[in-house]
């Protein structure tokens, strides 16, 4: 469309009831004005007559902590938090993007995709998804993007993959007359954090903001995982799901996080295996010296976190369908137990005098047991950063006061699960 066309039809009917669908009725009309003055910037900056526009949102997490990895399953969903872009094709071999939450201009020139030794930004990211799409197989080309985001940094909601997952919807769009899969974009996204990051992640993050609503993963084979849409709103049982940012960001952890698939591989390795899911719980404890002498405590732990985690992803699934919403909060919060004992990931070693986690889900904790309803647990990668609360909605405001006042004013985030994932908004509102 020309921009003067975009900007009138975010006025339409159509472009109102995506809107609404993507951010709720109170958060129509904020959300229009993001994207208006989107485009505007794409104009001024970038001087182009066409625009499209596009959307990734931010994930949650709701169970299945760090089991990706080894091809494990998991409970999460798309975030009504997303990363906004007006983009178009520049005819050139230029990819110009420019950032106006981070105030951040990149240029890539197509012909040299070639990591750097740094191994870390945001312009070593673009060009590994580049990359990605050309190792696939597909199309690439010059465009020029205009971004905007709302999904916390460093806060384990995955603003990362949200911003992967919308650059994979442009270059589709443009240049791929659409035809790959949310697994296709998944994939090139794990692609570029593993090989021109270094960062060992698994598919969880990409696959939670790529598809869009509340849903299940079975990574078994990761090459083609099982997904299943939850067809279940929490808002419909009277609850709502809390995000808390603690304070402290997670850029400086790589080495943390690698070091959970790093030690639960180890465990598969004693039996000739590359990953947990490849072994039994039965397994391990049948040799369990040995694999302790071979693999070290820790490892042995979270492999063991591993096997319960993905039979709680399982119970909580067939909770939620079978309307057992008490069931599900219990799994929740015996999720949250695992991840703190067995998996670890609630503090570093190296600086265990800095546990804003535990803090948070210390006073999270006191305050459902004196109200006897909700759960909690630690968010996403873990180690510093985030928490997660499920509350009931008549307690909400009540617990954001008093978890504000301990951590600070504006760390609690009311989410909402949106039923989309990384879209091209023009197309997709003219098709509902």
């Amino acid at each position: 469309m020309y921009i003067s066309e975009t900007i009138q039809f975010l006025e339409s009917e159509p472009s109102k009831k995506l809107m609404t669908a993507l951010y709720g009725e109170d958060g129509e009309i904020e959300n229009r004005t993001r994207y208006e003055k989107a485009v505007l910037g794409f104009k001024q900056k970038f001087s182009q007559e066409q625009v499209l526009l596009f959307s990734a949102p931010g994930r949650t997490e709701i169970s299945g902590n760090h089991t990706d990895h080894n091809h494990g399953k998991v409970l999460a969903g798309s975030i009504n938090l997303d990363c906004v872009g007006a983009a178009y094709t520049n005819q050139s071999r230029m990819v110009r993007i420019v950032s106006e939450t981070y105030e951040q201009s990149i240029e890539i020139d197509l012909n040299d995709l070639s990591k750097s030794e740094t191994m870390a930004g945001t312009e070593e990211l673009v060009k590994g998804i580049l990359q990605g799409f050309l190792d696939a197989g597909h199309e690439i080309g010059g465009f020029d993007a205009y971004t905007t985001s709302n999904v916390i940094s460093a806060a384990g909601v995955s603003s990362s993959a949200s911003f992967e997952m919308l650059l994979c919807s442009m270059i589709d769009t443009f240049f791929n007359q659409g035809k790959l899969d949310v697994v296709d974009y998944a994939q090139i996204g794990q692609h570029a954090e593993n090989v021109y990051w270094g960062k060992a992640s698994g598919l969880l993050d990409q696959m939670a903001c790529a598809v869009g609503g509340l849903i299940s993963i079975d990574f078994k084979n990761p090459k083609v995982p099982v997904v299943e849409k939850i067809d279940v709103d929490f808002n419909n049982e009277n609850y709502s799901l809390i995000i808390v940012n603690t304070g402290k960001g997670h850029a400086d952890l790589s080495r943390e996080y690698s070091s959970v698939p790093q030690e639960m591989k180890k465990v598969a390795e004693f039996f000739g295996k590359e990953v947990c899911a490849e072994i039994t719980k039965q397994q391990v404890i049948d040799q369990l010296d040995k694999v302790r002498e071979f693999a070290g405590d820790r490892s042995v732990l979270r492999a063991l976190h591993f096997f319960e985690e993905n039979k709680r992803v399982e119970e909580e699934v067939a909770a939620l369908k079978e309307g057992r919403f008490e069931d599900f909060l219990t799994n929740l919060s015996d999720s949250g137990n695992s991840s703190f004992k067995w998996l670890q990931n609630c503090y570093t070693n190296a600086d265990y005098q800095e546990q804003g986690i535990s803090i948070a889900l210390a006073l999270t904790e006191l305050f459902i047991k004196e109200k006897k309803k909700g759960a909690c647990r630690v968010h996403g990668g873990g180690f510093a950063g985030v928490i997660m609360a499920m509350l009931p909605n008549e307690l909400v405001e009540e617990y954001v006061d008093y978890i504000e006042k301990a951590i600070g004013t504006g760390s609690a985030y009311r989410m909402k699960i949106r039923p989309y994932g990384a879209i091209c908004f023009d197309e997709l509102a003219q098709r509902i």
